[in-house]
């Protein structure tokens, strides 16, 4: 299949590029490298540099590609920011969705895949509880809310236009390429810190001093994955939570990567940062084709061995 990856130049996008073009694939990525990296990009991958934003551009490249398939990996992808500048996340991830779906329409594609957002769409998930596909979104950052007008949107062109999709709902992605800096993962910001030996901060969930915020760590080979058997019709769900299942604190996190690396670190502790929700863990949707997901101190040391090896 001809297959456009947006963001094919970021942590997640550049992999599943990779991954696609290993699987025989002819792609194509467009990525206006904001925050993306000329050096994930796949050397066999025709390459756009395009914004979002720019409708005219999107549909242009659409045009000379005419792909199949849309791997839709682009987006702002911070609470922090989305609350700090709502108008700047809706413009990328809303009305820049919307160009791209536009252009689908426009040359024929037959597909999306959108990377959608199980880490934030469901809002709070209570102690005790796993939120499954079956849980209504209860979006509480703007971030969130773009997610969600998407998935909309995807209903309503398949409605109207014919243009098929699957969701993947990402938990709390990790792994190598993740950027360390700005507004980055905690993994990936952990890390870098650790390895520097520089102390590092928990964000409260509910008071300063707290164990921090409760997430669901999904390493990003299961992401890749979903999305290689999405585009190859392995998925017959419309939505697909991508997740470990099991809660993590962010002093958990701390430790297990202490434990890794063999190493203590200082540790300080701060507020609880605007938009965070407390606690977010996914359930597998019943029947998923993803198999085991990769256990978290796995994963913690292939990044680690990454982030060492650069």
């Amino acid at each position: 299949m001809r297959i456009l990856v947006t963001g094919g130049a970021g942590f997640i996008g550049s992999q599943v590029a990779d991954d696609l073009l290993a699987s025989g694939h002819e792609v194509m990525v467009l990525d206006d490298l904001s925050t993306g990296r000329r050096e994930n990009l796949p050397e066999s991958a025709r390459f756009a540099e395009v914004d979002l934003r720019d409708g005219l551009a999107v549909r242009r490249t659409l045009e000379e590609f005419r792909p199949h398939l849309v791997s839709h990996q682009a987006a702002q992808t911070s609470v922090a920011v989305s609350t700090r500048d709502p108008l700047r996340d809706a413009a990328i991830n809303v009305i820049g969705s919307l160009n791209l779906l536009e252009a689908c329409v426009a040359v024929g594609s037959e597909r999306v895949i959108f990377a959608s957002t199980g880490g934030a769409i469901y809002g709070e998930v209570p102690d005790g509880q796993i939120a499954g596909i079956d849980t209504p979104p209860a979006p509480v950052s703007p971030y969130a809310c773009s997610k969600f007008a998407v998935e909309n949107y995807l209903h309503a062109y398949r409605s109207e236009h014919g243009l098929q999709f699957t969701i993947l709902r990402y938990a709390n992605v990790y792994g190598p390429r993740q950027d360390p800096h700005g507004e980055a993962g905690v993994v990936a910001i952990f890390i870098q810190r650790l390895l520097a030996k520089q102390p590092i901060r928990i964000n409260a969930r509910k008071r300063q001093g707290d164990e921090g915020c409760v997430r669901d760590y999904v390493f990003v080979e299961d992401v890749v994955r979903a999305n290689r058997l999405a585009a190859e019709g392995g998925v017959e769900m419309p939505i697909l939570n991508v997740c470990s299942s099991v809660a993590t604190t962010t002093l958990e996190l701390a430790g297990t990567l202490e434990s890794v690396l063999g190493c203590r670190a200082e540790i300080s502790y701060a507020a609880r940062r605007e938009g965070d929700v407390e606690r977010s863990v996914l359930a597998q949707n019943p029947d998923s084709p993803l198999g085991q997901p990769t256990p978290l101190r796995k994963g913690l040391t292939q990044t680690v061995r990454w982030f060492e090896s650069r």
